[in-house]
């Protein structure tokens, strides 16, 4: 089983910066990819950002230039550094992991955070 536990949502101003962390633990064999979603009341749920196992990146086009995902080295913790907030980024953030755990590596699972809130306003 594997569990994934995301922190760093909050309240922040317009213009501000937050750390979004999701930290996976069990027993996992590898990470084929990780991704951040978010959900804003009434609004479907949205890709923001995604990291795959060989380094590469992807944005949704809102947040280009102002969010960055990275991983810690050696870890299974991703972070979602989020600069530059607008009003229009308050939603529920998820984060979203495939992976292949070490009881059955022939297989991919897909795994979601519990979510954090992040809310911007003044």
């Amino acid at each position: 089983q594997v569990q994934l536990v995301e922190s760093g949502g909050g309240l922040v101003q317009p213009g501000g910066s937050l750390r979004l962390s999701c930290a996976a633990s069990g027993s996992i064999y590898s990470i084929n990819y990780m991704r951040w979603y978010r959900q804003a009341p009434g609004k479907q749920r949205e890709l923001v950002a995604g990291l795959i196992s060989d380094g590469r990146t992807n944005y949704g086009d809102s947040v280009k230039g102002r969010f960055t995902i990275s991983r810690a080295n050696g870890k299974n913790t991703m972070y979602l550094e989020m600069n530059s907030l607008k009003p229009e980024d308050t939603a529920v953030y998820y984060c979203n992991v495939a992976l292949r755990e070490s009881t059955n590596i022939g297989r991919e699972v897909d795994y979601w955070g519990q979510g954090t809130q992040v809310t911007v306003s003044s």
